[in-house]
């Protein structure tokens, strides 16, 4: 199966690389809504996202492939760096973030279609260092020419999920994201408030009756029997006399 499947990338390198990225792509778009909306997908919004990969990134990303290694070929050590320097100096701010954010904002039918890239732009760039350095070190060195685009389209995916993030409710930079995937857990435990406030909760007295502890408990002793019998004038006030 890996060899059928190279022997196509090797036939068809354009077609099969770029279909890989666009998939790739397009699928960390689904990943984020999984997260973040459950089985409610935006399959408008999936299409955006895979209308931009298609048509821009897996081709730019081929071509550059391409560029980069007919610029300074081999896998020296040298080469290796001048590639990775021109690449995250250049391809990184036009490919990974400016265009993702402008392609999917005019595609959205915003107004402003630069108003996501003047507010997110130099955050998700600063971000993308973080990442992309490490995995086209790998790219440049590792892997040969024919499947570095598809080897792009793997790390995509876990970009495009980011990004995806980022244009709906992040602010481009790594911390929003890792709140949005590890949110904090509630504290389960009582705040000093309510720990003296639940001191102060009533207990139960032993004939059902409810004092607080933070007042003293009045207990009482058994009720004196009244006389049956009332004062004469009282009665005399109270009764009827019958003739």
């Amino acid at each position: 199966m890996r060899n059928v499947l190279l022997s196509q990338v090797r036939r068809f390198p354009w077609f099969t690389n770029v279909t890989l990225y666009g998939c790739l792509y397009a699928g960390g778009d689904l990943v984020y809504q999984w997260f973040s909306r459950g089985e409610r997908v935006d399959w408008r919004q999936t299409q955006n996202i895979a209308v931009v990969a298609f048509s821009f990134h897996g081709n730019f990303s081929f071509f550059w492939m391409r560029f980069l290694e007919r610029r300074f070929p081999g896998n020296s050590v040298g080469m290796v760096m001048r590639k990775l320097f021109l690449d995250q100096t250049t391809a990184a701010p036009l490919a990974t973030t400016r265009s993702s954010q402008l392609g999917v904002s005019f595609l959205e039918g915003k107004e402003d279609i630069m108003e996501d890239w003047r507010k997110k732009f130099l955050n998700t760039y600063k971000t993308g260092l973080m990442f992309w350095p490490f995995m086209q070190l790998l790219n440049f060195a590792f892997v040969p020419l024919y499947v570095r685009t598809a080897f792009t389209g793997c790390c995509a995916f876990v970009w495009a999920t980011f990004l995806c993030f980022s244009h709906q409710s992040g602010d481009g930079t790594a911390a929003a994201a890792l709140a949005w995937m590890f949110p904090p857990k509630e504290d389960g435990a009582e705040t000093i408030e309510e720990k003296a406030d639940s001191e102060d909760k009533v207990v139960a007295l032993g004939d059902g009756k409810v004092a607080s502890k933070s007042e003293p408990v009045v207990m009482e002793g058994p009720k004196p029997e009244h006389s049956s019998q009332q004062d004469t004038g009282g009665s005399v006030g109270s009764c009827s006399v019958i003739g």
